[in-house]
């Protein structure tokens, strides 16, 4: 495996990277909450860029993988400016994000940030908002009352160890919110997403394709398909979701 290269954040983050060289516009994949970038999907699409020629940058947020720092001691906030970092210092002209599950979250965020920079989105089953729709709004007053008096809980996971959230986690979430408003995409945006899955409810899908305006916008739903929206066809159809994008006036 290859030693990734490192940036610094602005805010003195040390953050882990793979970039691949190539012509644009270029593709940047953000991953999940407490996921890295060995997943299948991030280095799927890496193959895939290499074989097309096309720039590809792939990151481990604070916290996360490779990158220094604790997760637990990290937010939406402190993510958003590593994947804003990482777009402004490592890439050129427009990119086309990727974003799987809060990644979803953090694309869209950046597509409020640096709008000038977004020539297209693709989000796999993206999870906005969901520190306060799902975590939050779920916690019974028993995890709310251990949240307010040791500033954190812990909830279980299909993908190893328990996650804990803080309190640092949910009030910042709130300050990060997309879904309250309409969410202005003015390029080609792809919404894909399985309707087996378990992380992220369809609603969430549904109710960003509402707030969603823009001229070029579709949502996807694979019958059958888990969270982990990695099998050869899956993958495929990311592959051809940022084709479109691409390929669209």
């Amino acid at each position: 495996m290859t030693s990734p290269n490192y940036l610094t954040t602005p805010q003195g983050r040390r953050i882990a990277y793979h970039r691949t060289n190539g012509k644009g516009p270029g593709v940047v994949f953000l991953g999940g909450f407490k996921s890295d970038m060995q997943g299948t999907k991030a280095i799927a699409l890496e193959d895939w860029a290499k074989r097309a020629g096309r720039g590809y940058l792939r990151l481990d947020y604070s916290g996360h993988g490779e990158s220094d720092g604790a997760f637990i001691d990290g937010c939406i906030g402190d993510w958003a400016e590593d994947a804003q970092a990482a777009i402004e210092t490592l890439t050129s002209g427009p990119q086309i994000l990727v974003g799987s599950s809060m990644g979803g979250w953090i694309s869209l965020l950046m597509t409020k940030r640096m709008p000038e920079r977004i020539a297209g989105l693709v989000t796999i089953a993206a999870a906005p908002d969901f520190t306060e729709d799902s975590m939050w709004a779920g916690f019974d007053q028993a995890q709310r009352t251990a949240l307010e008096m040791v500033e954190q809980v812990a909830l279980p996971s299909d993908y190893g160890d328990p996650y804990i959230i803080t309190k640092r986690l949910i009030e910042d979430g709130r300050n990060h919110l997309v879904l309250r408003d309409k969410v202005d995409l003015p390029f080609p945006s792809r919404f894909l997403i399985g309707t087996a899955d378990d992380a992220v409810d369809l609603s969430v899908a549904y109710r960003l394709m509402e707030q969603a305006q823009g001229p070029d916008i579709r949502l996807t739903l694979v019958k059958g398909v888990d969270h982990r929206f990695s099998d050869p066809a899956c993958l495929s159809m990311i592959e051809e979701a940022i084709m479109q994008v691409s390929a669209a006036k």
